[in-house]
């Protein structure tokens, strides 16, 4: 992957490498490293330079976050703003989108966001901000943390004016979302409702704004969301009555098995809860993308993340059932999940009751999509008898004739090699490894 520097940006790209931000950001790791190449590659007469920026193994997009998620990501564009102030320059963009994860952190990925910092000038960037971070941060931390898929709708962020009716009248307390989203959207609409012309931009010293970032940091810390176990369905699916101590330690027996056999390098755990099992494969030296369709439970296994200093694992808030589709100008901005690489195993432990009985998504369809995932799949099957599946059919009519293993094995055997099958220690469960089929 390559990336264009042209001429009319070669003033702010000199200074960024000559000031030593660039090289700062790298070692404090808030940016994503790139090496310079030659102009051979250059796709236009007017480049400066040609960049090779490192590869990130896994592009997610805000919306895909949980809480605190977001919550660094806005953290370290700040920091990232004030160190560039230090520096003489100032970041033009602060996208959500400009930000990845990377060894577990997150990471500016876009080295052209920078630029010569003018005396006087505000930050441009300054509503940017507002709306990719802490507009959600706000509706999540005081609404609903299910807010955060206003950003899937809004790519640009999400409205302050929406944010400011949306909110509580006790934010008005909070004194930075005071200032930043509702005196901030008031600003807006009344901008929007004068005419313009012949104003003069609003001057901010250097002080000024260093002291606004101070501010944004600030209130992005005193936000804060604490998932409960029992408001979330399954941030405490492994306590209870879901298997014995004796199963559940034969459940990742047998989980790193099938992984040392198979030795991906690449897995995405589409169940993950609180990545218990994910982490069995990053042990094992497999980038792990950690899906759950629980914020929770997501929130959780990010934490754990952080706190272990984890590095090649990466939680997502996904919903198999509604996964991030393509978005943007022509559906060409924002791949879909399916879009962003192809693992090297699936993980899809104690959820295919979930699909086929919760969501009336056929075994072939499971199994079909699946196999056009990825190339190997340790999957679990939890039969009707099974406490978890009769609490989902206690309010509802069965109407799943093939939920049985033997429609089970029907469906998944015409998409994949099924190459072993175990059962878990004091379940009547089933634990198999497959293998797609190269002709499914």
């Amino acid at each position: 992957m390559y990336r264009q520097v042209n001429q009319h940006y070669r003033e702010h790209y000199d200074l960024l490498i000559s000031s030593g931000l660039y090289q700062h950001l790298c070692d404090a790791g808030l940016l994503i490293p790139h090496q310079e190449i030659g102009l051979d590659y250059a796709q236009t007469g007017e480049a400066y330079r040609v960049l090779q920026p490192d590869v990130i193994p896994f592009v997610s997009y805000p919306y895909e976050w949980c809480f605190s998620q977001l919550k660094d990501a806005a953290l370290a564009t700040l920091a990232i703003q004030k160190r560039a102030l230090r520096s003489g320059m100032i970041l033009k963009d602060a996208s959500a989108y400009n930000i990845q994860f990377l060894n577990g952190k997150p990471v500016l990925i876009d080295s052209l966001s920078f630029e010569k910092y003018e005396e006087g000038r505000p930050w441009i960037a300054y509503r940017q901000f507002c709306q990719h971070f802490l507009a959600p941060l706000a509706l999540m931390a005081y609404r609903d943390v299910r807010l955060s898929q206003l950003l899937r709708v809004h790519l640009d962020g999400v409205p302050l004016d929406l944010v400011s009716q949306l909110l509580p009248r006790r934010s008005y307390v909070n004194l930075g979302l005071a200032l930043h989203i509702h005196v901030h959207a008031r600003g807006q609409r009344a901008f929007k409702n004068t005419n313009a012309s012949g104003t003069t931009r609003r001057q901010m010293s250097r002080q000024a704004l260093t002291n606004l970032v101070d501010n944004l940091t600030s209130t992005v810390q005193g936000l804060a969301w604490q998932p409960a176990g029992g408001d979330w369905n399954w941030t405490d699916y492994y306590q209870g009555d879901s298997y014995t101590q004796a199963g559940f330690e034969h459940k990742q027996a047998l989980v790193r098995q099938y992984l040392a056999q198979a030795e991906p390098k690449t897995v995405w755990d589409l169940g993950a809860n609180t990545g218990v099992f994910s982490r069995i494969a990053c042990e094992q030296g497999a980038f792990t993308v950690a899906c759950d369709v629980d914020p929770g439970a997501v929130e959780m296994n990010y934490r754990r993340m952080v706190e272990r200093g984890e590095s090649n694992l990466h939680p997502l808030l996904i919903d198999l059932t509604n996964p991030s589709p393509a978005l943007g100008w022509a559906n060409r901005e924002r791949d879909s999940l399916q879009d962003r690489g192809q693992p090297d195993m699936l993980l899809a432990l104690a959820l295919v009751h979930h699909l086929a009985i919760t969501n009336n998504v056929p075994l072939p369809h499971i199994a079909a999509e699946f196999a056009r995932l990825g190339q190997w799949l340790i999957i679990e099957f939890v039969p009707k008898s099974d406490k978890k599946v009769q609490q989902l059919l206690a309010a509802r009519e069965d109407i799943f004739p093939h939920y049985t293993r033997e429609g089970f094995e029907a469906a998944f055997a015409a998409c994949f090699d099924i190459l072993d099958t175990q059962s878990i220690t004091d379940s009547e469960r089933l634990l198999y490894l497959m293998k797609a089929k190269t002709d499914a």
